[in-house]
């Protein structure tokens, strides 16, 4: 199998479009270059088919990669038959890859080893054909040395028996497919437990079969036994297995047959078992990881392309109680212009104080809005502000700060604020969050801004990888202002990174704003590849030419001249323009493909628009400012703050989120809770349920 064909295997994907993306992809063309810039040759495959390409190419490498391994180490025991060496290199499923290895593997010196070192293997052939014969005079014949007698002989033989069948590839996949289909998944508390793991207690003594345990479900037995409360286990029916073990291997009656049904059931209990038992559960672990991280790239794709206030002067405001709420302006590009402390909570009390500072700072920087971080007093603060009366009209926002305080301590900040502490960096954070969350939120470890489900249980190689792809994607389908943005936002644009990002900052410092896309070129080590895959991601407002400040690229800039020309208009005239780009015939241009044409007068209509909503304020319940404030019943306004595989966790304007279980989202049956509700969403909601004790607080979506 070559690898275009293991690729289409994989993917359904037509053989001419994987084709031109294996082609596109070894050029070194990213993925959102090749969605957005190459259509005409994949056949408008999106970024997750694209992506999905480019994950087989490097899947297809590494099974290439390991095959090799493979015939190396069996032929380097002069095993490697013509047969053998057929089987692996034309093997592209892994565990069957890894089943052909088994019975070459170095391992450590087992119990059929030191059998087979005494010479007993031919007898275990001998039992194992089951051709007749008394197995006992069989066994005399290797009596010798350490071998002392007959019954001696027969243990170290079905030894070897056991191992055979362990290592049986046709077994093998049998069995697994058993394990598949009926093991049991349970779990028990480990002794003395019970107190220090009452958060796992609906799992002290649980059991489901394991091909229907939700991935939220597996990933919480996974912590629990990695933290020492829980044991697991994923087995099948013994007694069956053991049965369907000995149809595979017993073929006589005879007293051969015995000693290998005996065998079976050592085998099994021993080695098969406990093998497939880790493979099953690994599997699953596996399928949980993938439901956990799929969930966690749509709600990071929806949390950096939150809708952003703009170009907006901001007030931002960490709200503390004992050590007061910091509170910092910035303005409309994100600099620190001041900051300061105020404390109008206990046990200080200062409300009328801090109110006329927050005035007198308003006043003083032309403050347009005001952003309130939503954790410890974020309330009180609010409720705080809007009862100052300014003499503008001004929106009062709650703003998310799951990873401020990561951000505030990092690397980053440090270098952005080097003469600031970390609380004033948390308060730039959370203003500039407002003002645009995706240029600030990608300066943050994905892991710590609060969306997600048991992040730090998956797999955290491939989590990283997807949620790099959501990040580049996100900053890609936006566009990035190539005069204001930060070496940290520029790093995830096509085709740069970091150190071409920062050249690119050091380059603007040095001479100036980049009057034009075609500037590029002069920054150093910015070579033609890097230019062609970066150039239409990246912005230039009120630049040389208009449509460096579009997604029309470079390349295809004639191609608009050329459509200036036919409509007899200046090209910013053009732009904005629908009636006249209605009237364009495409086959009046038949030096452009049709997938481009069509992107060029998307665009052109729409120059640079942001693909984001605009910020909304949300007003919380003015009644409700705890969980005792609440009752069953009572209808709410709330922000959708993190969807699970489970349903949705809401913020209704106090501590606690509530969560809308997935079957109080709607009136059908709700598979995936992401296809019913979004992060930041703001929904009505109806209380169902409240535990006080335990702070929960279970919605349904009206």
């Amino acid at each position: 199998m070559n690898l275009k064909d293991f690729v289409q295997s994989h993917s359904a994907i037509s053989e001419k479009s994987v084709q031109n993306t294996i082609q596109l992809l070894s050029e070194g063309a990213t993925v959102p270059f090749i969605a957005r810039y190459r259509k005409e040759m994949t056949g408008a495959l999106d970024e997750v088919q694209i992506a999905l390409i480019r994950d087989l190419v490097k899947k297809f490498e590494d099974l290439i990669n390991r095959q090799g391994t493979i015939l190396k180490a069996i032929e380097e025991q002069n095993k490697l038959t013509e047969d053998l060496r057929v089987k692996i290199s034309s093997c592209f499923d892994s565990t069957l890859l890894e089943d052909l290895y088994l019975p070459f593997k170095q391992k450590r010196l087992t119990r059929g080893e030191k059998a087979k070192k005494l010479g007993l293997e031919p007898l275990a052939k001998m039992i194992m054909s089951q051709n007749g014969g008394n197995p006992f005079q069989m066994a005399g014949k290797f009596v010798r040395g350490q071998v002392a007698d007959e019954d001696i002989a027969i243990e170290g033989a079905k030894d070897i028996m056991a191992e055979y069948m362990n290592e049986n590839v046709n077994f093998r996949g049998r069995m697994r497919t058993f394990f598949q289909r009926k093991a049991i998944l349970t779990s028990k508390m480990m002794k003395g437990k019970a107190e220090s793991g009452e958060k796992y207690k609906d799992y002290f003594d649980f059991s489901e079969p394991l091909y229907k345990v939700p991935s939220h479900r597996f990933l919480a037995l996974f912590r629990g036994e990695r933290e020492g409360i829980l044991g697991i286990k994923a087995t099948p029916n013994k007694e069956e297995a053991i049965e369907i073990t000995e149809r595979f291997f017993v073929r006589s009656n005879d007293a051969c047959g015995d000693l290998v049904a005996e065998t079976c059931k050592d085998a099994y209990v021993r080695l098969i078992s406990p093998s497939l038992e880790n493979e099953v559960i690994n599997e699953a672990k596996e399928k949980a990881d993938k439901e956990a991280i799929k969930v966690f790239t749509t709600n990071l794709k929806q949390l950096l392309l939150a809708p952003p206030l703009g170009a907006k002067r901001i007030l931002a405001i960490d709200p503390g109680f004992r050590t007061g709420c910091k509170v910092v302006c910035l303005d409309e590009s994100g600099n620190l212009l001041t900051n300061s402390t105020i404390f109008p909570h206990p046990p200080q009390s200062e409300r009328e104080k801090s109110s006329a500072k927050i005035f007198e700072l308003v006043q003083a920087y032309k403050i347009d809005a005001i952003a309130i971080g939503d954790g410890t007093a974020g309330r009180e603060t609010e409720n705080l502000v809007k009862h100052i009366r300014f003499d503008r009209d001004l929106e009062v926002f709650s703003v998310r700060e799951d990873g401020a305080s990561i951000y505030s301590a990092s690397s980053i900040a440090r270098k952005e604020f080097p003469n600031y502490d970390v609380t004033v960096r948390g308060s730039v954070s959370i203003g500039r969050r407002l003002m645009d969350p995706l240029a600030e939120l990608v300066k943050i470890d994905p892991k710590s801004v609060g969306v997600g489900q048991y992040q730090h249980e998956v797999n955290q190689t491939l989590l990283k990888n997807a949620l790099d792809d959501v990040v580049i994607s996100a900053v890609n389908s936006v566009g990035v202002d190539l005069n204001t943005a930060s070496a940290y936002l520029l790093s995830y644009v096509s085709g740069l990174g970091l150190s071409l990002a920062e050249n690119i900052v050091a380059h603007r410092q040095e001479n100036g704003p980049f009057k034009s896309r075609h500037e590029l070129r002069k920054v150093k080590r910015l070579g033609d590849k890097a230019y062609e895959q970066s150039a239409g991601f990246l912005r230039i407002r009120n630049g040389d030419n208009p449509l460096d400040n579009s997604s029309v690229h470079p390349e295809t800039y004639k191609v608009v001249e050329k459509i200036a020309q036919k409509l007899k208009v200046k090209i910013p005239e053009l732009m904005g323009d629908d009636s006249l780009l209605n009237s364009l015939n495409p086959s009046d241009f038949d030096d452009v493909d049709q997938y481009t044409f069509t992107d060029i007068v998307s665009e052109l209509k729409k120059p640079g628009r942001d693909p984001r909503q605009k910020a909304k304020v949300l007003e919380f319940s003015s009644s409700i400012r705890t969980i005792s404030d609440l009752k069953i019943g009572m209808k709410l306004t709330g922000i959708v703050t993190n969807v699970t595989a489970f349903g949705a966790f809401v913020n209704i304007g106090i501590k606690e989120n509530g969560l809308i279980h997935k079957s109080n989202l709607a009136d059908v049956y709700v598979s995936d809770p992401s296809q019913f509700i979004s992060l930041h969403e703001h929904v009505e909601v109806e209380i169902l349920e409240l535990d006080t004790e335990r702070k929960r607080v279970g919605l349904r979506k009206i």
